[in-house]
């Protein structure tokens, strides 16, 4: 009998994905779940329904020193936001879909399966990449069947497969942010109640006094919170605490789906709002004005390309180089004051500082204030000729 490798999580999708490759695919069914920091518990409970529900093998994969230093890293130098917020999903996706393949390929399996739905980004980033990246055949039993989630429950309950959770909403979280949608939730006339959330406190309940913080970066990429130097995950596990106890990094918008749908979505992503806004107030100081506005091009391209399922597009990979030669002077430290949600930088410094105390100062006296008039004559001369024209 062929084989296929799930992407597996333990959720209704996937669990009844496993009966149905068997079922309806005369598949033997291995699952695969990929570490990019969702947390032990729903690391556990892949394992344990893996095991209730009789797969013929089991992977876990810890990839989060992977996640962190080669696909975070890049987000935060290119300041990767969508529509307004730090991608996390849409990150991990590729790597989670290039470590499936990497079982498929050691499994000698035939083909790679995934629980996604018709209406989804998801199909398109594990595809994607799956199909750039080998010649696995693709399988998508809930899109290729048109289940709906009450038919799914009940196929679960008709072949007696345990269910995770009576959870309503659908929740996707990895150490850069959490999303959360459906239920309730999908009707935008709905207010989120407090109980969805997990990484950030309250207006109410955050801290009632502000917080100073200090971040510090080598290259583009942060190495310490406050002076204390630490890797990456450790890092922005640290920013997601220090963030969130402020109420920073709450997002509830109408987003855009790759294929055309509109859709309420509710992110939490505290650290990565903080790392990154401290990123472009050191940028601010180190770039020249042309390479600030470039920037901000490339990064609404980047974060569009990672968002539509794009990584293995040659321009992310371009952007990347470029982006990299311009983070070789963003390197220095920013602090933050952070206040019932709000982010406000306080203080830059960096040895690339394009900013002159000297030049900007108003006791100067080495510059010669005249010497400006001539170029005041000048500036804008077309547009002076065109009014006087017009006139």
């Amino acid at each position: 009998m062929e084989k296929v490798v799930l992407a597996f999580s333990g959720g209704l999708d996937t669990t009844v994905c496993v009966k149905l490759l068997e079922e309806k695919y005369d598949l033997e069914v291995i699952t695969a779940c990929v570490d990019v920091g969702q947390g032990e518990e729903e690391i556990k409970k892949a394992e344990e329904m893996a095991d209730k529900i009789g797969s013929l093998k089991h992977y876990t994969i810890d990839a989060r020193e992977e996640f962190a230093n080669d696909y975070i890293s890049k987000g935060i130098k290119a300041n990767a936001e969508y529509e307004g917020y730090p991608l996390s999903t849409a990150l991990a996706r590729p790597l989670i879909a290039q470590k499936i393949i990497e079982i498929a390929e050691e499994e000698n399996a035939t083909a790679i399966a995934h629980g996604c739905t018709g209406k989804g980004n998801d199909q398109f980033r594990f595809e994607a990449v799956i199909l750039s990246m080998s010649d696995l055949k693709i399988i998508a039993p809930i899109r290729e069947l048109n289940l709906t989630r009450s038919e799914e429950i009940q196929y679960a309950k008709d072949h007696g497969l345990p269910l995770s959770s009576d959870k309503t909403y659908s929740i996707d979280e990895n150490i850069w942010g959490r999303s959360i949608e459906g239920g309730n939730l999908e009707d935008p006339a709905n207010e989120p109640s407090e109980e969805i959330y997990e990484w950030t406190a309250s207006y109410k309940d955050s801290k009632d006094e502000p917080e100073k913080v200090i971040i510090e970066f080598e290259e583009g990429v942060p190495i310490a919170i406050n002076g204390e130097m630490m890797g990456l995950i450790e890092l922005i596990n640290k920013a997601n605490e220090i963030a969130g106890f402020n109420g920073v990094g709450r997002v509830d918008m109408i987003e855009n789906r790759i294929i055309g749908l509109k859709s309420r979505e509710i992110y939490e992503v505290p650290g990565a709002k903080l790392l990154i806004a401290a990123h472009k107030a050191l940028e601010e100081l180190v770039l020249t004005t042309d390479e600030i506005r470039f920037k901000e091009l490339m990064s609404t391209i980047y974060a569009d390309l990672v968002y539509r399922a794009m990584w293995q597009e040659p321009l992310r990979e371009d952007l990347d180089q470029a982006i990299d030669n311009m983070q070789q002077r963003v390197s220095g430290k920013v602090s933050l004051k952070l206040f019932k949600g709000s982010i406000a930088p306080l203080t830059r410094e960096s040895p690339f500082s394009l900013h002159d105390i000297d030049d900007i100062s108003f006791e100067d006296k080495q510059t010669d204030q005249r010497e400006v008039e001539g170029m005041i004559k000048h500036h804008a001369l077309q547009a002076a000729k065109y009014q006087k024209l017009n006139k």
